[in-house]
């Protein structure tokens, strides 16, 4: 456990403002993410150096297309997340209480990436802003060691701390997972307008991929990723985006997204973006 960064008291609770849902937390309570809570007046990250899965990946699996291509990235993740997504494919670490984990402190996370020659580091699975101090702290020894870092995220975070990261992070890959607010309520239990927020901030200062998981039916965001593609255009059209197909998973039962609408979508989106890619359909990209 350590003590968390970016919160305020205020009376008898404390203001946590990692996050855009800006948590306000009684004593012995947690926030939304389940990771962060109320210890005698101070907020502590609950999840520090709790490793729930760790690898060694192709970067493209990020997904990455055009960051240091070729090349093996070093993954961590951890347990716990600010969302609630119906179809999260990471559940089991990312909402089910008391994961299996190990403890791998910062320092030794670098060292094991330096032991096996691997050029950088990746915070994925889980979401990494719910897990910000050890993200923090292992970016910068990463850096000091020549290290590239890596962040695969929804982009639920708020500017203050999404600012002070982006010191030390390289490239990120941000969920984007649709454009109407009424999906992000009902099915993520989040908004999307601090994320259309995140996505300007780190354009500016950092490498950028989008990836959608387009899912069809009615409760789906197919008719959302147009919108998704015009507006990534206008920030950026060389931005690559990776259209991922749906698999049923959590508690979202409909079926896998046809690959005809993917195809259907990317040939739409190649009039607004330069690099569009299909995911999580073998054969094609």
């Amino acid at each position: 456990m350590k003590k968390c960064m970016f919160y305020e008291k205020l009376n008898e609770r404390i203001k946590c403002n990692l996050c855009p849902h800006n948590c306000l937390i009684s004593e012995g309570e947690m926030g939304i993410c389940k990771q962060r809570k109320n210890i005698n007046g101070k907020l502590i990250s609950l999840n520090y150096s709790k490793i729930t899965s760790l690898g060694v990946d192709p970067i493209e699996k990020k997904p990455l297309y055009h960051f240091m291509e070729g090349t093996k990235t070093f993954s961590l993740g951890s347990m716990g997340c600010n969302f609630s997504c119906k179809f999260c494919q990471n559940y089991r670490i990312a909402k089910e209480e008391n994961p299996y984990y190990e403890i791998v402190e910062p320092k030794e996370a670098v060292e094991k990436a330096l032991d096996n020659n691997i050029p950088s580091i990746s915070f994925t699975y889980n979401e990494p802003t719910v897990w910000y101090e050890y993200v923090l702290e292992t970016a910068k020894l990463a850096k000091e060691n020549n290290l590239k870092t890596i962040c695969v995220t929804n982009g639920f975070i708020n500017s203050e701390p999404l600012k002070k990261i982006l010191e030390y992070i390289d490239a990120f890959n941000v969920d984007l997972k649709a454009f109407d607010s009424s999906f992000y309520k009902n099915l993520c239990g989040g908004r999307v307008e601090p994320v259309l927020n995140s996505l300007e901030i780190i354009n500016k200062k950092a490498h950028l991929e989008v990836t959608t998981l387009v899912i069809g039916g009615d409760k789906g965001n197919v008719k959302d990723v147009k919108n998704i593609i015009k507006w990534i255009s206008k920030l950026d059209r060389k931005i690559p985006l990776h259209l991922s197909r749906y698999f049923p998973a959590y508690m979202m039962k409909e079926p896998p997204t046809d690959i005809e609408t993917l195809i259907k979508l990317k040939n739409i989106g190649e009039e607004y973006l330069d690099e569009l890619y299909i995911g999580n359909v073998p054969g094609i990209k």
